[in-house]
């Protein structure tokens, strides 16, 4: 049987009671999860909505250091990032790869400021010192025609040289599933998605000792026994930290990032691209998609005091990549060439001390807190998804002294789900093998017995996109799909590459998972109309048309 099944898991989540429960199956709940469950303690972790559903999968789905933490001085955070990004390279090969990054550099006839190419020179070698150079690779400067053979359509005129630095890349909310799903496979931890905790129950001392949960497809509600409660959920921490019996502190301050595709022709890149924005102290990031012949812009970001649950793209933000973009290439960009959008909060660490957020959220510290409230909750806020791992590690020795326990850490080395076992060479694979090996691993095997049996599988599922109706046979049956949202915007990520496209193909999607998801014709027609719905408002808000 599956360990990572929804069914069984609230079965248990019924009978059973628990060292800890985390709340929030992003990419840092899971990773809490995994460490929790990995040192030996019994671990439930459940989620108001789909695993990733919120910031995790709505990142810039980059495993990076972060070049510009340098200009903060933030030199240990970069060390601890870069570090962090090469355990996720060898502990999950098959999701996580090597990404070069592209830094143009610009200048008045023919010649580019010595100040800035030494600016730029000092902080690469640092950032090399400081951890870069475990890739195996270190920067290097490039020529004019080097330049553009990576992005063509650079600003011929203006263009002089450029630079090459590496990092990496991985989808990130395929990511926390497989981490949330190592938990299960791995370590029994019991994994729920669409289970909201909406109160928590408490011993004499006044220490937590229950979370009131319910049950979000069925209505049903209960209370889960635990020893320890974890608030993972990132923006909605103080939310969570108000459902007990004291009041939250402002703790985060979200941070509002839109990212917007358009069709790789029209920009044209085969490294990722750093393109400074006119009139302002950012760069934002070009980044070719592997799977598919589209390339994403992003990350805007600005403060966000809206509705949390739902920040959306504006035509603000479109203004704001589309000049950017278009300052530095002659792709001249317009809103017609966008297919997809996707807008998510980070859950910044809010300032101390009184101080005030000004409009730069880019200025504040992207490290993470672990605090313990006098209920003996521990609240996890902050942070990276690249330093997960690192992050999940801090709370769980935490959660161990509260629990008065010991655990040996043995996530450094911890191979996630599907992850080729360690000394085991990577398998040399191409077209649909190397496509089905970079989102699946060694469980694509499930997925290539399906086509073996039903050949039709491997037909591509959307026009112009390379998801295999088996794709998503697999992921309605064994990665805890419930919707067909989670199915086209999570498990696959055909709704950010083309939204538009997708829609067209939702329907026909929605009848081949309905065997298996349970569906009758009523329930696929209230699939296909909830996944328009996200569509229309998420377009309709950044003025772009259907």
């Amino acid at each position: 049987m599956n360990p990572f099944n929804r069914a069984t898991a609230i079965a248990r989540l019924k009978e059973e009671s628990f060292d800890t429960i985390v709340i929030g199956a992003g990419m840092t709940g899971a990773g809490v999860a995994l460490d929790a469950s990995q040192r030996g303690l019994k671990t439930a972790l459940i989620e108001a909505s789909d695993i990733a559903s919120g910031t995790s999968s709505k990142s810039s789905k980059m495993v990076h250091g972060g070049l510009r933490y340098l200009q903060q001085r933030e030199f240990r955070l970069v060390y601890e990032n870069l570090r962090e990004r090469q355990r996720l390279l060898k502990n999950a090969p098959h999701l996580v790869r090597i990404l070069p990054f592209l830094i143009p550099l610009f200048g008045k006839t023919g010649a580019v400021s010595k100040a800035v190419t030494k600016g730029y020179a000092s902080a690469l070698r640092l950032y090399d010192l400081t951890g870069g150079w475990r890739i195996g690779r270190r920067y290097q400067k490039v020529t004019k025609a080097q330049a553009l053979g990576h992005l063509p359509t650079l600003n011929v005129e203006r263009l002089v040289a450029g630079f090459l630095y590496f990092d990496a890349r991985g989808d990130d909310a395929r990511i926390a599933m497989t981490i949330a799903r190592t938990a299960a496979d791995a370590f029994d931890a019991a994994v729920a998605n669409y289970v909201r905790a909406v109160g928590f129950t408490y011993a004499d001392n006044g220490e937590v000792n229950g979370v009131q949960v319910r049950d979000e497809i069925t209505g049903e509600s209960w209370t889960v026994a635990t020893r320890s409660v974890v608030n993972a959920t990132g923006v909605w921490v103080e939310e969570v930290t108000e459902l007990g019996e004291h009041k939250s502190e402002t703790v985060v301050t979200p941070a509002k990032g839109v990212h917007v595709s358009v069709p790789k022709h029209r920009l044209p890149a085969d490294v990722a691209a750093v393109l400074a924005v006119p009139g302002d102290r950012r760069s934002i990031f070009v980044v070719p998609f592997e799977e598919a012949e589209f390339t994403f812009i992003g990350t805007t970001d600005t403060p966000f005091d809206g509705d949390i649950n739902n920040p959306l793209c504006t035509p603000e933000d479109i203004t704001y990549l589309l000049n950017a973009v278009n300052a530095s290439t002659s792709s001249n960009l317009t809103t017609a060439d966008i297919t997809g959008v996707w807008a998510g909060l980070r859950p910044l660490l809010a300032p101390r001390d009184g101080k005030k957020v000004s409009e730069r959220t880019s200025d504040l510290s992207r490290r993470h807190s672990v605090t313990v409230t006098k209920d003996r909750m521990i609240h996890v806020t902050g942070g990276k998804w690249t330093t997960y791992r690192e992050m999940a590690e801090d709370t769980v020795t935490e959660l161990l002294v509260q629990l008065q326990q010991s655990g040996f850490v043995g996530t450094i080395n911890l191979r996630l789900f599907g992850a080729p076992r360690r000394g085991e060479p990577m398998p040399v694979v191409e077209g649909v093998d190397k496509h089905l090996f970079e989102r699946f691993g060694t469980a694509r095997k499930h997925i290539t017995d399906m086509i073996e049996a039903n050949p039709s599988l491997a037909e591509v599922a959307i026009e112009g996109l390379p998801y295999l109706k088996a794709e998503f046979i697999y992921s309605a049956r064994d990665e805890m799909a419930v919707t067909l949202t989670d199915l086209l915007a999570r498990r696959t990520r055909a709704h950010i590459q083309d939204a538009r496209t997708t829609l067209r193909a939702a329907a026909s999607i929605a009848a081949l998972v309905g065997p298996t998801m349970g569906w009758d014709a009523a329930q696929q027609d209230k699939e296909v109309a909830s996944y328009r719905q996200l569509v229309e408002l998420e377009f309709s808000a950044a003025g772009l048309t259907i």
